[in-house]
């Protein structure tokens, strides 16, 4: 049996006892922002951990019948928004 090939990186679904992120609206405050990692485009609902001007945070993107909602974390030391993005990936947060 040939295994499906790998296509992309997914969030869990939320565990019991999950924390509750807090989203906000997007933040324009730079003009590039680079994209360290993120999950596959399959869903619907889509992850960015992203960094610009020396400070990271989590995008989430829903896209909808209406358009893409975006919303993102609030921008952290890069070590606060990886442990927010594992806890993303892993099902520990929403």
């Amino acid at each position: 049996m040939i295994p499906e090939p790998y296509h992309g990186l997914h969030a869990t679904i939320a565990q019991a006892g999950a924390v509750m992120v807090r989203w906000l609206e997007p933040q324009r405050r730079c003009a590039r922002v680079r994209v360290r990692e993120l999950t596959c485009e399959c869903k619907a609902r889509i992850y960015e951990l992203c960094q610009a001007d020396g400070l990271s945070f989590v995008r989430r993107t829903d896209r909808t019948q209406q358009g893409p909602q975006v919303m993102e974390t609030e921008w952290l030391p890069s070590a606060r928004a990886r442990e927010i993005w594992h806890k993303i990936i892993t099902g520990q947060a929403v």
